[in-house]
């Protein structure tokens, strides 16, 4: 680990069960970190990320391998290490009778330096339902008072598991408004998600994983070969539909204006242009990890002509 990497982890495997036939969540698994960025783990269900990261968190023992996190080994950290961390779990247990303003003055008292509870609440946005207990918070309210707990003792590193399940798609976005706010102060963000354009929008690089191992890790413009995928140009032509993947979308779009008899009015009947997106390049490196062919608006360039 150097001075500038949070997380560093080689050969990671964590085995359920009997030693050689129990089964295998994590399989051998390397990964880094750097400090200040946001890193998103990727994968289906069943994947290893929920291990892997209860393994980085010291929720759970590994098998084998080297863990360090902020230059520590979590099986064996202690208290002053834990207070370098924050933690919001996908479901987490809150008290309903108490009012916002009260579970965070209450969870201050447990860390050393915490923020001022006023300014944390403020922070994520719950000035207004400061008196307002628990229980009456809607799921995406209930969300930012866990993150406001995750951030209370100023953490170095941010634990997000699958954050924004279950919000409408005004409150995720109000949600990663404040992820980039925790990053923006110096905290490093580790995030899961299924949500590809979250991941899309918010981390700096994502991995892979499926069947316990990495299958890639970069960033979201480039993983998979995404920057070479070619878009798809989809028409209307002879009461038929068509479609191409190109490299060169605008000059195919060019060619379909100059066809005779096609542009009516300067426009091509049904025209769209989709350009490749994270989700296609992660279903694509699923596909390529299990063998299987999943539905996809962009393959690579190289696979041209109609489709």
């Amino acid at each position: 680990m150097t001075s500038t990497t949070a997380i560093t982890v080689r050969g990671l495997r964590k085995r359920y069960g009997d030693e050689t036939t129990g089964h295998l969540a994590v399989d051998g698994l390397d990964l880094d970190v750097e400090r200040g960025e946001c890193f998103a783990l990727l994968g289906p269900n069943g994947a290893g990320k929920t291990t892997t990261v209860e393994v980085l968190e010291g929720h759970r023992t590994r098998t084998a391998g080297h863990v360090r996190v902020l230059g520590e080994d979590p099986a064996t950290a202690g208290l002053d290490w834990r207070a370098r961390i924050g933690v919001v779990l996908q479901e987490a247990t809150d008290a309903a009778d108490l009012t916002v303003h009260e579970v965070v003055r209450h969870f201050a008292v447990y860390h050393a330096d915490p923020r001022d509870p006023d300014e944390v609440v403020a922070a994520v946005g719950l000035t207004a339902r400061a008196g307002t207990r628990v229980r009456a918070l809607s799921g995406g309210q209930r969300r930012r008072l866990d993150v406001a707990l995750g951030i209370l003792g100023r953490p170095e590193l941010l634990f997000l598991d699958e954050p924004t399940t279950g919000f409408d798609p005004e409150a995720r976005r109000r949600f990663w408004d404040l992820v980039r706010a925790v990053r923006a102060d110096g905290t490093t963000v580790l995030l899961t998600t299924h949500y590809l354009d979250e991941a899309a929008r918010l981390a700096d690089r994502v991995a892979v994983v499926a069947g316990g191992r990495l299958l890639e890790v970069s960033t979201p413009e480039r993983l998979g070969g995404r920057q070479s995928m070619g878009a798809v140009v989809s028409w209307s032509e002879g009461g038929s539909p068509r479609e191409e993947v190109t490299a060169h979308p605008t000059a195919l779009v060019q060619r379909l204006l100059a066809r005779p008899g096609l542009a009516t009015s300067g426009e091509v009947p049904g025209l769209q242009v989709r350009r490749p997106t994270l989700e296609d390049a992660y279903l694509a490196l699923l596909d390529a990890a299990t063998g299987s062919t999943t539905t996809r608006t962009a393959t690579p360039a190289a696979a041209g002509g109609p489709r």
